[in-house]
């Protein structure tokens, strides 16, 4: 009997489970291919908790099919689980030097979804450059989803650091990308994970 194959979906910065994509995918993956189970781990503020947590969930599901979606923040986490564990992940308008993009944000901080208050610092940056996975051994495990109107990355940044990975980019949009499920069905054509014909 086949295993269901599991998709693990990582937030961006200060958001949650509870994000627009997320609660899209719930919506439009039983209709895509009822057999998929969605995790969505619950990251969290602390880039090195942010990480265990998405390890773990993605350990959960081991020896299943599995594919990783991250969205921004979540696209950085993303790419260093997939060379850390050798699976394909799709990189929503992904952070690729989050450490330098997020320094602007040091400080007191709120989590609109959860109401969570905390400090970013520092050390949170020190921690996101250790998680950076380096030279990209697995480039064809990577699919890039880009918008080029994103407002708070400029996608050629993700172009120029995953030069061999396929990808796939719209003029305009904006960071949070437009027509998500557009691209869907595509991120589990390249998961392996299309449902049966209709």
């Amino acid at each position: 009997m086949a295993l269901k194959p599991a998709i693990v979906y990582l937030h961006g910065f200060n958001s949650s489970p509870k994000s627009l994509k997320a609660n899209e995918l719930r919506d439009w993956l039983p209709g895509l291919n009822p057999d998929i189970e969605l995790l969505v781990p619950e990251l969290g503020f602390d880039p090195e908790q942010a990480y265990r947590r998405a390890s773990d969930a993605l350990q959960s599901v081991a020896g299943r099919p599995v594919g990783v979606i991250g969205s921004s923040l979540g696209g950085f986490y993303a790419a260093a689980l997939s060379q850390q564990f050798g699976v394909r992940a799709a990189l929503i308008n992904p952070a690729v030097r989050p450490y330098e993009l997020l320094h602007d944000y040091l400080g007191p901080q709120n989590n609109p979804y959860t109401g969570e208050n905390y400090l970013l610092t520092t050390e949170h940056m020190y921690a996101l450059k250790r998680l950076e996975p380096g030279k990209i051994r697995y480039p064809e495990r990577l699919l890039l989803l880009l918008q080029s109107g994103d407002e708070t990355l400029d996608y050629r940044e993700a172009l120029q650091r995953f030069p061999g990975s396929p990808a796939w980019v719209q003029a305009g949009g904006d960071h949070r990308f437009q027509h998500f499920e557009v691209v869907v069905p595509a991120i589990l054509a390249f998961f392996g994970m299309a449902g049966p014909p209709q």
